[in-house]
């Protein structure tokens, strides 16, 4: 027990530094902001949940003491809880067989990735939901509050002769902001899962055996979620922003699911290596392209895809090089 409270507390003081270091205003601190809930999840992966709910405890102590009140509910909402029940879930496991009664020996069904990113995805959205309020209780008070937060930043006055034209670009990025905050959020939790995963399993000190991630699969009720939150997102008011914050991380949660059937169904390719670093290049260059992916992983839903390209390869014979495992 003691070991997991030093561990803990080793880690809380890590992510808390990692989120302090956004006020040096360096780009580099952007990063490392992000980065935050890393060593959370790394506590909790290596050692169990109750280090890492030490962790999350020990680092917004730390940031309340320094930064406030206002951060102190920022760093516990934003990143400790989400890190600390992500971190949980994954460790979940259960008998695989009803008939094992749960012995020692017995093979366990571990929590499916494929879950632990609908989680990372739902855990965004709420995260800049609960924010939403800080600005404004309805729609017209969050989008002027925002309004006028961008043209602070921005410093603009209404007497230069750009100010015009930049109104009309912070207008644009009071609509945009709130679903490109989930987006981000849905990137950073899935990013910092994985990350804090393979450092523990390189360790050795992961429990679980790593999964085939290009196997992933989401719950049948997840298209049915994303459904209903676009059609919300339509809706006047802030029920319509709370909409489309919804839709932005889920959609996100589709695009890591095309990722994973474009990795199931370029396996026996030769060019494979080739198709995925134009992808995963044109996404990280452009950003549009992960439109295309996210409609892959909808069409994956719907259409099986992996399970057909498998059948081909079934059809055609076994490969000619050995099987990768991504």
């Amino acid at each position: 027990m003691m070991q997991l409270g030093l561990v803990g507390i080793g880690a809380g003081a890590a992510a808390a530094l990692l989120f302090a270091s956004v006020a040096s205003g360096s780009w580099l601190s952007i990063v490392l902001f992000y980065l935050a809930p890393l060593p959370i999840m790394i506590a909790g992966l290596g050692w169990s949940h109750w280090a890492a709910m030490v962790a999350v405890l020990s680092a917004t102590l730390a940031v309340g003491a320094v930064f406030g009140s206002t951060l102190f509910f920022a760093f516990l909402a934003g990143a400790g809880i989400p890190a600390w029940w992500l971190s949980y879930l994954a460790l979940l496991a259960r008998p695989a067989t009803a008939g094992s009664n749960g012995s020692a020996s017995a093979p366990l069904e571990w929590y499916p990735p494929g879950r632990l990113v609908a989680w990372a995805a739902l855990l965004a959205a709420l995260v800049v939901v609960v924010a939403i309020p800080n600005f404004g209780t309805d729609a017209e008070s969050f989008r002027n509050a925002l309004h006028t937060a961008l043209l602070r930043m921005f410093q603009v006055t209404g007497s230069e002769p750009d100010a015009a034209r930049t109104d009309r670009l912070v207008g644009f990025l009071v609509t945009a902001i709130p679903p490109a905050a989930a987006i981000l959020a849905t990137i950073t939790n899935v990013l910092n899962l994985w990350l804090a995963a393979r450092v523990v399993n390189f360790s050795g000190l992961l429990k679980r055996p790593w999964p085939d991630l290009a196997a992933m699969t989401f719950p049948r009720s997840m298209i049915a979620a994303l459904a209903v939150a676009m059609a919300v997102s339509f809706a006047g008011g802030l029920i319509g922003v709370v909409g489309g914050v919804l839709s932005a991380s889920l959609m996100m949660a589709y695009g890591i699911l095309g990722f994973a059937v474009l990795h199931a169904v370029t396996r026996d390719i030769k060019t494979r290596s080739f198709v995925l670093g134009g992808v995963y290049a044109s996404v990280a260059v452009f950003g549009w392209p992960i439109l295309a992916l996210c409609l892959l992983g909808i069409a994956e839903t719907a259409f099986d895809l992996r399970a057909r390209a498998a059948r081909r390869r079934a059809q055609s014979g076994p490969p000619s090089g050995p099987p990768t495992r991504t």
